[in-house]
């Protein structure tokens, strides 16, 4: 009888496991097109946001498909790499290659004042993990028109503040050329002068942060060098 009950209990147990197991995986199958939904929407906002266009996520995809007039991928040469949907790159996969292979998306905005601005995607590592964003440039290709960051963990108060309105709104109307030279974007630990024209705040207590999105301002940027200067102004 012991014998049996226990068999009992075992067969119970292992048909209750494998109903669980098949309704999660069917909720897991049905959520899928939600979720893959609502990241498409959030990239979207993400986007929009860098040019300095707020949205709801009712509203992203209208005002997207609106201002988003075109875009392409590039290569490090700066030539249009055809057959590549530039918004389902993912950037961090491309960086693991060498970068004479890497595909580089870029979207082209066209705002209300018929100023186009070019949209170019973010990839680094912070403190406790990825950092990323967007950065548009006006049609000089060097004047920064706005960006937007985020981040996977980093410490609240501290780097996590490099997503806040009062961070971002710094890098507006910086440059990313001294002259002909590319030079990027510097996040200076003390503060940056007010008439300096390549240089932010980094944030107070978020050294490794800071130094974080320098990097990856720079090593993005630097990709798109040869497509800068065919098309820059």
């Amino acid at each position: 009888m012991k014998d049996f009950s226990n068999r009992y209990i075992f067969i119970f147990a292992t048909v209750m496991v494998a109903i669980v197991a098949a309704l999660l995986s069917t909720t897991a199958m049905l959520l899928q097109p939600r979720q893959e939904r609502n990241r498409e929407i959030e990239k979207k906002r993400n986007i929009l946001s860098s040019v300095r266009i707020e949205t709801t996520p009712d509203n992203a995809s209208e005002l997207y498909e609106k201002v988003i007039t075109r875009s392409l991928v590039v290569n490090t040469k700066g030539e249009v790499v055809d057959n590549v949907d530039p918004f389902t790159v993912d950037l961090r996969v491309e960086q693991r290659k060498p970068a004479d292979q890497q595909s580089l998306p870029l979207f082209i905005a066209t705002l209300t004042d018929s100023v186009q601005v070019v949209i170019i995607p973010l990839e680094g590592k912070g403190l406790w993990g990825p950092i990323y964003g967007y950065l548009s440039l006006g049609s000089d290709l060097n004047t920064i028109y706005g960006v937007t960051f985020d981040h996977k963990g980093e410490t609240p108060g501290l780097g996590s503040e490099i997503n806040t309105s009062w961070y971002e709104e710094q890098f507006t109307g910086k440059r990313i050329y001294d002259e002909d030279r590319f030079v990027s974007v510097k996040v200076l630990k003390g503060g940056a002068d007010e008439d300096d024209p390549h240089g932010v705040d980094a944030i107070s207590g978020g050294t490794i942060t800071s130094n974080g999105l320098q990097d990856m301002l720079f090593d993005c940027l630097v990709n798109y060098q040869e497509y800068f200067k065919r098309n820059r102004l």
